[in-house]
């Protein structure tokens, strides 16, 4: 995509920031800030640093991370085109909780806290969608605690691997199946699942063997998709 020029509206999705506000509304948002383009594995936020801009991603992906208590990182999400992150520190001008990193070519608008609080003061219609926004990566990370804290290591897997096909999947290339579009190392997997990454080794090794899924570098192919929910033991929505 050229410098300067905005994507479609069709490239967000209902659930992001940018598919929840109103048309003009959203027209103003990403008319907001300059634009930047960053380079994969390029750091966007970084946790502990007093910055407070926020940064609107128009396209491509990012992954958020926290440090952990024993000197590892934790994976908390994955971000992608219409969403909105380091929102609050540009709300409450704390130090940034998490770092933010390109995962793969990333185009997005970044918006200095001035600019980011007179439009949400300017625009109220706005002030819903972006506490809705607040309110579901909240909830994510307490659902993800409460669920993790009774599962086994292959439930979690599977429940996270149907996460991202859901948020993330297409059809495979050779029409088998489905692949996640975003790319994530084995250390990555093990991090946003909550467990050692030799463990996570073996449960995809026993999902390879079952037929369930492909795993190639930084890429996962499932080719039974129906099995991987009910490892999961989640609902499959079609």
């Amino acid at each position: 995509m050229a410098r300067g020029v905005a994507p479609r509206r069709m490239d967000w999705p209902p659930s992001t920031l940018l598919g929840r506000l109103p048309e003009p509304t959203r027209a103003e948002f990403v008319a907001l800030g300059t634009y930047r383009e960053y380079a994969s594995d390029e750091v966007l936020l970084r946790e502990g640093e007093s910055t407070n801009f926020v940064v609107l991603l128009l396209s491509g992906w990012v992954k958020v991370t926290a440090s952990t208590e024993n000197g590892g990182f934790a994976l908390l999400a994955i971000r992608h085109g219409g969403d909105l992150v380091g929102e609050q520190a540009g709300l409450d001008s704390e130090p940034r909780s998490a770092t933010v990193t390109a995962a793969g070519a990333v185009l997005a608008k970044v918006i200095s806290q001035e600019s980011f609080l007179a439009f949400l003061r300017t625009n109220p219609e706005a002030n819903q969608p972006v506490l809705q926004a607040v309110s579901a990566k909240l909830r994510n990370s307490t659902r993800r605690r409460v669920e993790f804290s009774g599962c086994s290591v292959a439930v979690r897997l599977a429940r996270v691997v149907c996460e991202l096909e859901r948020s993330y999947g297409a059809d495979a290339a050779d029409g088998a199946g489905r692949r996640v579009r975003i790319a994530l190392t084995q250390p990555e997997l093990a991090a946003l699942v909550g467990a050692a990454e030799p463990t996570v080794h073996k449960v995809l090794r026993e999902l390879r063997q079952a037929g369930i899924v492909d795993t190639r570098y930084r890429a996962i192919v499932i080719r039974d998709v129906d099995a991987l929910y009910r490892a999961a033991g989640m609902q499959r929505n079609v």
